[in-house]
């Protein structure tokens, strides 16, 4: 069981892998959404629709710093058009800060799982990991209509 378990990982790994470099876009889009989904629940907690959970909870950390630290690599040159994307050109053009504001998400997304030990503590990490969502959505990603 435990092999298939690994089997499974590394083959969603290696076909995630396969996509970034195949479709930098959708492969960004994917990472984004599962953002989305943990901040979903991070919600339903904060807001009493789901129990909280200290695993749940921390997982939405670790999956905001995985989310950091990927996203990065999503960004190749030949993915600023193209797809349906709304990232603005302003990515390529000030990489560095784009970078490092994804370095912070990914730095304070870990921290804040390790300072998570309870509603209060979780309510108060998220306060200020989401703060890290507007540092790039508002320069760098368009906005919908």
């Amino acid at each position: 069981m435990i092999r298939t378990v690994l089997a499974v990982t590394v083959l969603a790994f290696g076909v995630s892998a396969l996509v970034a470099q195949g479709d930098p876009i959708a492969a960004r889009q994917a990472l984004m959404k599962a953002n989305g989904d943990q901040s979903r629940i991070a919600t339903e907690m904060l807001n009493g629709k789901r129990p909280f959970d200290l695993d749940a909870a921390k997982k939405v950390f670790i999956v905001f710093a995985e989310s950091g630290e990927k996203a990065k690599a999503l960004f190749p040159d030949n993915s600023k058009t193209g797809g349906d994307t709304a990232a603005l050109p302003a990515i390529w053009e000030k990489k560095a800060d784009f970078d490092a504001k994804l370095n912070k998400f990914a730095d304070e997304s870990k921290a804040a799982a390790a300072a998570t030990t309870n509603l209060d503590t979780f309510k108060a990490q998220i306060a200020e990991v989401r703060k890290n969502c507007g540092g790039c959505h508002t320069p760098y990603r368009k906005k919908a209509s």
